[in-house]
Protein backbone atom coordinates (compact mmCIF):
# COMPACT_ATOMS: atom_id res chain seq x y z
CA UNK A 1 0.00 0.00 0.00
CA UNK A 2 1.38 3.42 -0.90
CA UNK A 3 1.67 6.32 1.51
CA UNK A 4 -1.27 8.71 1.49
CA UNK A 5 1.17 11.60 1.73
CA UNK A 6 4.64 11.57 0.24
CA UNK A 7 7.50 13.36 1.96
CA UNK A 8 9.51 15.53 -0.42
CA UNK A 9 12.92 14.18 -1.39
CA UNK A 10 14.57 17.23 0.14
CA UNK A 11 12.79 16.86 3.49
CA UNK A 12 13.44 13.10 3.62
CA UNK A 13 17.13 13.60 2.88
CA UNK A 14 17.35 16.32 5.51
CA UNK A 15 15.75 14.10 8.17
CA UNK A 16 17.98 11.15 7.26
CA UNK A 17 21.08 13.35 7.45
CA UNK A 18 20.08 14.61 10.89
CA UNK A 19 19.62 11.13 12.29
CA UNK A 20 22.65 9.60 10.53
CA UNK A 21 24.88 12.30 11.98
CA UNK A 22 23.69 11.51 15.49
CA UNK A 23 24.35 7.79 14.97
CA UNK A 24 27.94 8.38 13.85
CA UNK A 25 28.59 10.78 16.72
CA UNK A 26 27.17 8.39 19.30
CA UNK A 27 24.85 11.11 20.58
CA UNK A 28 21.16 11.86 20.45
CA UNK A 29 19.54 15.25 20.37
CA UNK A 30 16.44 16.26 22.31
CA UNK A 31 14.32 19.39 22.02
CA UNK A 32 12.91 21.14 25.08
CA UNK A 33 9.18 21.31 24.44
CA UNK A 34 7.53 22.08 27.80
CA UNK A 35 8.84 24.09 30.74
CA UNK A 36 8.70 22.89 34.35
CA UNK A 37 5.95 25.40 35.11
CA UNK A 38 3.87 24.18 32.18
CA UNK A 39 4.29 20.57 33.31
CA UNK A 40 3.31 21.38 36.90
CA UNK A 41 0.28 23.37 35.78
CA UNK A 42 -0.78 20.56 33.45
CA UNK A 43 -0.30 17.91 36.14
CA UNK A 44 -2.28 19.79 38.80
CA UNK A 45 -5.05 20.56 36.31
CA UNK A 46 -5.29 16.92 35.23
CA UNK A 47 -5.48 15.67 38.83
CA UNK A 48 -8.13 18.27 39.68
CA UNK A 49 -10.09 17.49 36.54
CA UNK A 50 -10.19 13.75 37.25
CA UNK A 51 -11.25 14.27 40.87
CA UNK A 52 -13.91 16.81 39.84
CA UNK A 53 -15.34 14.27 37.40
CA UNK A 54 -15.47 11.58 40.09
CA UNK A 55 -16.88 13.81 42.83
CA UNK A 56 -19.24 15.46 40.38
CA UNK A 57 -20.95 12.14 39.76
CA UNK A 58 -21.90 12.01 43.45
CA UNK A 59 -23.06 15.61 43.41
CA UNK A 60 -25.26 15.52 40.31
CA UNK A 61 -26.48 11.89 40.00
CA UNK A 62 -29.23 11.15 42.59
CA UNK A 63 -28.94 7.31 42.51
CA UNK A 64 -25.25 7.53 43.46
CA UNK A 65 -26.14 10.00 46.19
CA UNK A 66 -28.65 7.56 47.66
CA UNK A 67 -26.28 4.60 47.41
CA UNK A 68 -23.27 6.38 48.95
CA UNK A 69 -25.00 7.79 52.00
CA UNK A 70 -25.07 11.26 53.51
CA UNK A 71 -21.52 11.21 54.91
CA UNK A 72 -19.85 10.27 51.64
CA UNK A 73 -21.97 12.72 49.67
CA UNK A 74 -21.09 15.58 52.03
CA UNK A 75 -17.37 14.78 51.70
CA UNK A 76 -17.67 14.62 47.93
CA UNK A 77 -19.55 17.92 47.77
CA UNK A 78 -16.97 19.70 49.91
CA UNK A 79 -14.03 18.23 47.99
CA UNK A 80 -15.75 19.18 44.71
CA UNK A 81 -15.87 22.81 45.83
CA UNK A 82 -12.33 22.93 47.21
CA UNK A 83 -10.71 21.13 44.26
CA UNK A 84 -12.86 23.21 41.93
CA UNK A 85 -11.27 26.38 43.30
CA UNK A 86 -7.81 24.86 42.85
CA UNK A 87 -8.78 23.92 39.27
CA UNK A 88 -9.66 27.56 38.59
CA UNK A 89 -6.84 29.27 40.49
CA UNK A 90 -3.80 27.24 39.41
CA UNK A 91 -4.06 28.06 35.65
CA UNK A 92 -4.85 31.70 36.48
CA UNK A 93 -1.80 32.01 38.75
CA UNK A 94 0.36 30.23 36.17
CA UNK A 95 -0.84 32.63 33.46
CA UNK A 96 0.00 35.63 35.64
CA UNK A 97 3.49 34.24 36.32
CA UNK A 98 4.16 33.47 32.65
CA UNK A 99 2.20 35.84 30.37
CA UNK A 100 4.54 35.10 27.46
CA UNK A 101 3.56 31.45 27.72
CA UNK A 102 -0.12 32.38 27.45
CA UNK A 103 0.58 34.53 24.39
CA UNK A 104 2.50 31.63 22.84
CA UNK A 105 -0.41 29.24 23.45
CA UNK A 106 -2.83 31.71 21.86
CA UNK A 107 -0.50 32.26 18.93
CA UNK A 108 -0.02 28.58 18.07
CA UNK A 109 -3.68 27.67 18.59
CA UNK A 110 -5.30 30.61 16.81
CA UNK A 111 -3.02 30.71 13.76
CA UNK A 112 -4.35 30.24 10.24
CA UNK A 113 -4.52 26.63 9.06
CA UNK A 114 -2.14 25.70 6.25
CA UNK A 115 -2.59 23.13 3.51
CA UNK A 116 -0.71 20.59 5.64
CA UNK A 117 -2.99 21.32 8.61
CA UNK A 118 -6.14 20.63 6.60
CA UNK A 119 -4.64 17.51 5.06
CA UNK A 120 -3.54 16.20 8.49
CA UNK A 121 -7.07 16.65 9.85
CA UNK A 122 -8.57 14.87 6.85
CA UNK A 123 -6.22 11.90 7.26
CA UNK A 124 -6.50 11.56 11.03
CA UNK A 125 -9.23 8.90 11.24
CA UNK A 126 -7.70 6.71 8.47
CA UNK A 127 -4.37 7.16 10.29
CA UNK A 128 -5.88 5.71 13.49
CA UNK A 129 -6.49 2.42 11.67
CA UNK A 130 -3.59 2.43 9.23
CA UNK A 131 -0.70 4.32 10.82
CA UNK A 132 1.80 1.84 9.34
CA UNK A 133 0.85 2.82 5.80
CA UNK A 134 -0.12 6.48 6.09
CA UNK A 135 2.54 9.15 6.44
CA UNK A 136 1.01 12.27 7.93
CA UNK A 137 2.05 15.70 6.60
CA UNK A 138 4.52 17.76 8.61
CA UNK A 139 3.06 19.91 11.37
CA UNK A 140 4.10 23.03 13.22
CA UNK A 141 4.27 23.63 16.99
CA UNK A 142 0.72 22.29 17.38
CA UNK A 143 -0.93 19.78 15.08
CA UNK A 144 -4.20 20.92 13.54
CA UNK A 145 -6.06 18.14 15.35
CA UNK A 146 -4.29 19.09 18.56
CA UNK A 147 -5.43 22.69 18.14
CA UNK A 148 -9.02 21.55 17.73
CA UNK A 149 -8.92 19.16 20.69
CA UNK A 150 -7.06 21.59 22.96
CA UNK A 151 -9.45 24.35 21.95
CA UNK A 152 -12.41 22.22 23.00
CA UNK A 153 -10.68 21.39 26.29
CA UNK A 154 -10.13 25.10 26.91
CA UNK A 155 -13.75 25.96 26.05
CA UNK A 156 -15.17 23.14 28.20
CA UNK A 157 -12.78 23.89 31.05
CA UNK A 158 -13.64 27.60 31.07
CA UNK A 159 -17.37 26.80 30.81
CA UNK A 160 -17.16 24.48 33.81
CA UNK A 161 -15.02 26.92 35.77
CA UNK A 162 -17.35 29.88 35.22
CA UNK A 163 -20.57 27.95 35.83
CA UNK A 164 -19.02 26.13 38.79
CA UNK A 165 -18.01 29.37 40.49
CA UNK A 166 -21.46 30.83 39.77
CA UNK A 167 -23.17 27.77 41.27
CA UNK A 168 -20.91 27.96 44.32
CA UNK A 169 -21.74 31.65 44.84
CA UNK A 170 -25.41 30.89 44.26
CA UNK A 171 -25.42 28.32 47.04
CA UNK A 172 -23.37 30.35 49.54
CA UNK A 173 -23.53 34.11 48.86
CA UNK A 174 -26.44 35.11 46.62
CA UNK A 175 -29.80 33.68 45.62
CA UNK A 176 -29.75 33.10 41.87
CA UNK A 177 -33.28 31.84 41.62
CA UNK A 178 -34.54 28.54 40.29
CA UNK A 179 -34.39 29.47 36.59
CA UNK A 180 -30.81 30.81 36.67
CA UNK A 181 -29.66 27.88 38.78
CA UNK A 182 -31.19 25.41 36.32
CA UNK A 183 -29.50 27.07 33.33
CA UNK A 184 -26.11 27.13 35.08
CA UNK A 185 -26.49 23.52 36.14
CA UNK A 186 -27.37 22.47 32.57
CA UNK A 187 -24.33 24.31 31.16
CA UNK A 188 -22.12 22.79 33.86
CA UNK A 189 -23.38 19.30 33.02
CA UNK A 190 -22.92 19.97 29.28
CA UNK A 191 -19.34 21.08 29.90
CA UNK A 192 -18.78 17.93 31.97
CA UNK A 193 -20.11 15.66 29.21
CA UNK A 194 -17.97 17.29 26.49
CA UNK A 195 -14.92 17.41 28.75
CA UNK A 196 -15.13 13.67 29.39
CA UNK A 197 -15.09 12.99 25.64
CA UNK A 198 -12.10 15.20 24.88
CA UNK A 199 -10.18 14.20 28.01
CA UNK A 200 -10.51 10.53 27.00
CA UNK A 201 -9.17 11.37 23.52
CA UNK A 202 -6.39 13.44 25.10
CA UNK A 203 -5.40 10.55 27.37
CA UNK A 204 -5.54 8.05 24.49
CA UNK A 205 -2.95 10.03 22.54
CA UNK A 206 -1.03 11.80 25.29
CA UNK A 207 -0.52 8.68 27.39
CA UNK A 208 0.90 6.82 24.40
CA UNK A 209 -1.83 4.18 24.18
CA UNK A 210 -1.86 4.73 20.40
CA UNK A 211 1.41 3.21 19.14
CA UNK A 212 2.86 6.19 17.19
CA UNK A 213 2.53 8.29 20.35
CA UNK A 214 4.38 5.88 22.65
CA UNK A 215 6.53 7.78 25.11
CA UNK A 216 4.72 11.09 24.58
CA UNK A 217 3.62 11.06 28.22
CA UNK A 218 7.19 12.12 29.09
CA UNK A 219 6.53 15.50 27.49
CA UNK A 220 4.28 16.44 30.41
CA UNK A 221 5.09 13.84 33.06
CA UNK A 222 8.83 13.60 32.44
CA UNK A 223 11.55 16.09 31.59
CA UNK A 224 9.52 17.92 28.96
CA UNK A 225 11.90 16.98 26.14
CA UNK A 226 11.19 15.14 22.90
CA UNK A 227 13.76 13.15 20.94
CA UNK A 228 14.91 14.46 17.59
CA UNK A 229 13.34 11.56 15.69
CA UNK A 230 9.97 11.86 17.44
CA UNK A 231 9.96 15.63 16.96
CA UNK A 232 10.57 15.25 13.23
CA UNK A 233 7.84 12.59 13.01
CA UNK A 234 5.16 14.50 14.91
CA UNK A 235 5.99 18.19 14.39
CA UNK A 236 8.28 18.29 11.36
CA UNK A 237 8.10 22.02 10.58
CA UNK A 238 8.61 23.01 14.23
CA UNK A 239 11.40 20.45 14.77
CA UNK A 240 13.46 21.66 11.83
CA UNK A 241 13.27 25.26 13.04
CA UNK A 242 14.31 24.25 16.55
CA UNK A 243 17.16 22.06 15.32
CA UNK A 244 18.39 24.83 13.06
CA UNK A 245 18.35 27.47 15.80
CA UNK A 246 19.75 25.10 18.44
CA UNK A 247 18.35 27.27 21.24
CA UNK A 248 16.26 24.53 22.86
CA UNK A 249 18.36 21.56 21.71
CA UNK A 250 20.06 19.29 24.23
CA UNK A 251 22.70 16.78 23.11
CA UNK A 252 22.95 13.59 25.18
CA UNK A 253 25.44 10.74 24.86
CA UNK A 254 23.62 7.49 24.31
CA UNK A 255 25.27 5.80 27.29
CA UNK A 256 24.03 8.65 29.53
CA UNK A 257 20.33 8.34 28.74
Amino acid sequence: MSHAVEVSAEAAASDAAFLEQRETEGTQRFIKRHSLQARITHGVTIICCIWLMISGLFVFIPPLTQMAGAGVVLAMRMSHRVIGLVYVLVPVISAILAPKGVLHILKVNLCKWTKDDKLWMGLFFPYLFGCKWIHMPDQDDQKSGQRFADGMLWICGILMAVTGVALLLGSTVVDLGVAAHSVLLFLHDLGFFLLVIFVMAHIFLGAGIFQPYRGCYKLMFGNGMVSESDALYHWGHWARRELESGENVVVVKKDEK
